[in-house]
């Protein structure tokens, strides 16, 4: 019984978060979705140290490894748009082969950049 109260304490925390999200989306005059508010406000809590993780751990854990099936709806959405996707594959083809290189190429220089900064800082704190 205690575990499953603490359960849904702890989905509650991460509803709350997303219901605060929302709202300060609807009151802040920038274009950002309350789903990205909720994930930095999440970020921010944790970093602070006011929320642990264990705070957060069961719900989270259970939502990650069922991740597939919020993808659902899209992958419906496509086949609905089938059609129209049907006359512009070649174009979405060249977006997709193009961000794959760009975010390739991207995350190898910044692995290249902290391998760097951290070889710097190491240098730095043993001389």
């Amino acid at each position: 019984m205690l575990l499953e109260m603490k359960i849904l304490m702890q989905i509650g925390i991460l509803f709350g978060l997303c219901l605060l999200g929302e709202v300060l989306s609807s009151v802040i005059p920038l274009p950002l979705p309350g789903s990205i508010i909720s994930m930095v406000l999440l970020f921010l809590l944790l970093m602070s140290g006011i929320m642990k993780e264990q705070h957060i751990e069961k719900p989270a854990d259970y939502l990650l490894s069922n991740m597939t099936f919020f993808f659902l709806p899209s992958g419906v959405q496509i086949i609905e748009y089938f059609d129209l996707l049907k006359s512009v594959w070649w174009q979405l083809f060249v977006v997709a082969l193009a961000s794959l290189v760009v975010c390739f190429a991207v995350s190898s220089w910044t692995v290249v950049l902290v391998v760097h900064v951290q070889g710097y800082w190491r240098n730095r704190t043993h001389a």
